[in-house]
């Protein structure tokens, strides 16, 4: 699937040189924050589109949508871009773990600082 993003949004984005936007995934209902991606304007446009999260993966170079070989999906259900236009939320239905390690979210594993 191809296609183009809407120019009003695109115009909005402030990406990084590589063209790219942070994307926030956060579990609807609870507000959990799941975890950080980056997109492209395809992998948006595709978000936009089918409401399947689809992210693209810096490592791989290529789009990637969430669950797609693992089956761990993030259905979702809304998108906002924040005031500045260089991050993207994401409200979302997780299937399983969020986190390639098989944590829930990509911030279980470590704890920085917590309450006393």
């Amino acid at each position: 699937m191809s296609g183009q993003l809407d120019p009003a949004v695109a115009d909005r984005l402030k990406r990084t040189p590589d063209g790219l936007v942070c994307a926030v995934a956060q579990q609807r209902g609870t507000g959990e924050v799941l975890m950080v991606a980056w997109m492209d304007d395809e992998a948006l446009h595709r978000t936009l589109t089918t409401r399947r999260a689809t992210y693209y993966s810096r490592s791989r170079e290529q789009l990637w949508v969430k669950g797609e070989t693992s089956g761990h999906t993030q259905y979702v259900h809304e998108v906002r871009l924040d005031c500045d236009g260089d991050t993207l939320l994401l409200t979302v239905d997780q299937v399983g773990a969020a986190c390639h390690t098989g944590d829930r979210t990509c911030f279980d594993a470590t704890v920085l600082l917590a309450e006393a």
